[in-house]
């Protein structure tokens, strides 16, 4: 008998499985012999959540058993549990992280707010064994930076003493969010539209006709008409689903978040009448895990609504991201709701066709179905007969950086950027004046303040290699280094990059290598961006040279300004 024949296929190399570990994770989790439903692929990311929110790590042995538990290969768990930020995989023999996280926004607004000496700080005073200080990507404060999250706490207007000071209290739990309950959202109106459509008072038809007239679309980025979304996924044969996507981590975007706590049931009630248009079998919401508040708020709101039998329980499922920029792209949302790494999908099939568990899904953001009850109250009229300079509608503008007054701002779709600052924003911050901004955060590109007098909205910025995607306006004035402005951008792609496709991977990696050098290749930069918007797989990759490119095309003299060398390859500057 040979060596392997005489391997026990129940005692494999490395995978035995502990009886205590799978005990343990029974009594967190439930036992999956009495309850086999426990054992679906798509609930481990809440599992691992579970694991991770108990032992505030994870180890090889509590992932070992729990791909027993759900009957799932270790590679698979373990790919999934080292994919996502939010998870802390201890291997053998290493040493688990300190028991208190203290998380320093690295995003461009919270840099620009002195986030890298706050870090610097904060590193310097904590006792390392008792406490860990770490770099994140945005939390969608912008509006409050430096913004430090301990624990599940989040600092906003962060001071190296104010974060000690709650670290020394011990309760990291999320900070309490007023929001708008059931009772009085119904006083102003609210689940009216709902009623009419359950009982056939609105037909499809009839709503999808008053949402084109009032040229609702896609207010998460790419800006697709509501309507054409919804026909698209009506015409695939069921069961269909519909997908919130509440992960908004696009640097300098927190619009959805403030919809989420200001009206709740407003936004449920747009998603649940969207999941009725394309007649889905369930509603999920993915909320991403840096909003930890908003868990509780929705889970109390969807609470409210089975208690009042305005939905049927389970029908509305919410589901936590694990910290991945990239599961704002709907298809690796998807991956994500299914259990597994949030991995762009090759397209097509597109999500409308093949979408969750490989059924026509509609997928769409939070603010685009917050609109729908507001837009059937007031009329179409009302929602497309505002806009300036030849535009049509309403936006949401996140508004961060260089201006006194940071917020949310609802503006007149087709208002500028001076406009904004200056009629929402209050001007801009004392000492600062306008130098360039970002229209679309991280991956909207750069603009010079020259450009500062067009419109902002879909379709108006284009000519100008940039675009608006989710409204998130950064302003920048000329007492930044752009150089660390483009570097910054750049280490949040590199980072967020999923890694599946190469030109994404190591294009973000080589570009910002390249933008850390004094001396920029002109040639090089635009060929390896070149490359990259041509052959990533998706967004993030395509869009990650464009604040590159921005500066190559309208900065050249600031550039030399601030000691930097841009030429061709033969060395000469334009």
């Amino acid at each position: 008998m040979s060596h392997r024949a005489s391997l026990s296929p129940r005692r494999q190399r490395g995978r035995d499985v502990s009886p205590v570990a799978l005990l343990a994770l029974r009594a967190l989790l439930g036992d999956e012999r009495d309850n086999p439903g426990l054992r679906q692929r798509n609930l481990l990311l809440e599992h691992l959540h579970v694991l991770q929110d108990a032992h505030g790590h994870l180890s090889l042995i509590e992932l070992r058993a729990l791909a027993a538990y759900m009957n799932l290969p270790m590679a698979a768990v373990y790919e999934t549990a080292t994919f996502y930020a939010h998870f802390d995989v201890v291997h053998d023999h290493q040493t688990p992280p300190p028991d208190t996280t203290v998380r320093v926004c690295d995003s461009l607004s919270c840099q620009l707010a002195g986030a890298s000496a706050l870090h610097k700080a904060l590193a310097e005073q904590v006792d390392p064994d008792s406490v860990r200080v770490i770099r994140a990507p945005c939390m969608g404060r912008c509006d409050s930076a430096p913004v430090v999250e301990v624990g599940h706490h989040h600092v906003l207007y962060a001071t190296a003493e104010g974060v000690a000071a709650v670290v020394d209290t011990g309760h990291f739990h999320p900070e309490a969010i007023l929001w708008q309950h059931l009772p009085t959202y119904q006083q102003e109106g609210g689940f009216e539209l709902w009623r009419h459509c359950r009982t056939g008072r609105v037909s499809v038809e009839a709503l999808c006709a008053l949402l084109e007239q009032s040229g609702l679309r896609g207010l998460g980025g790419a800006g697709f008409p509501t309507v054409k979304k919804w026909h698209a996924v009506r015409q695939a044969g069921g069961p269909r689903y519909c997908v919130i996507n509440a992960d908004e981590g696009e640097p300098g975007t927190f619009k959805d978040r403030y919809y989420l706590e200001k009206a709740p049931h407003r936004f449920l009630e747009g998603a649940l009448v969207s999941a009725w248009a394309v007649e889905a079998e369930r509603l999920y919401i993915y909320l991403r895990d840096e909003y930890p508040g908003l868990h509780r708020v929705l889970h109390e709101a969807v609470a409210e609504l089975e208690k009042a039998s305005l939905v049927a329980p389970g029908f509305i499922i919410i589901r936590r991201g694990a910290g991945a920029y990239i599961c704002g792209e709907e298809s690796a949302l998807i991956e994500s709701l299914e259990g597994k790494p949030g991995k762009p999908r090759n397209r097509p099939p597109y999500v409308a066709q093949e979408g969750l568990f490989g059924c026509p899904t509609l997928v769409n953001n939070v603010e685009t179905v917050y609109w729908i009850p507001l837009i059937w109250q007031r009329g179409a009229e009302w929602f497309a007969g505002q806009g300036r300079h030849g535009r049509s509608g309403l936006r949401s503008f996140s508004l961060s950086g260089r201006v006194k007054k940071p917020g949310v701002y609802l503006a007149p779709a087709g208002i500028t950027l001076r406009e904004l600052i200056d009629e929402y924003g209050g001007g801009m911050a004392a000492g600062h004046e306008l130098a360039a901004y970002l229209p679309g955060g991280a991956s909207g590109g750069i603009l010079p303040a020259s450009k500062a007098d067009i419109p902002l909205d879909f379709d108006t910025l284009q000519d100008h290699g940039s675009f608006i995607g989710s409204a998130a306006i950064i302003v920048l004035s000329r007492h930044d280094n752009l150089q660390a402005v483009a570097a910054n951008l750049l280490a949040f792609f590199a980072d967020e990059s999923c890694g599946q496709c190469t030109p994404c991977r190591v294009g973000t990696e080589k570009m910002l290598t390249l933008l850390e050098s004094d001396h920029w290749d002109v040639q090089a930069l635009t060929r390896l961006a070149q490359v990259m918007q041509d052959a990533s797989i998706c967004g993030l990759g395509q869009a990650a040279p464009n604040p590159v490119l921005g500066l190559l095309k309208d900065f050249r003299p600031a550039l030399s300004q601030q000691q930097i060398i841009v030429s061709d390859a033969e060395g000469r500057t334009p």
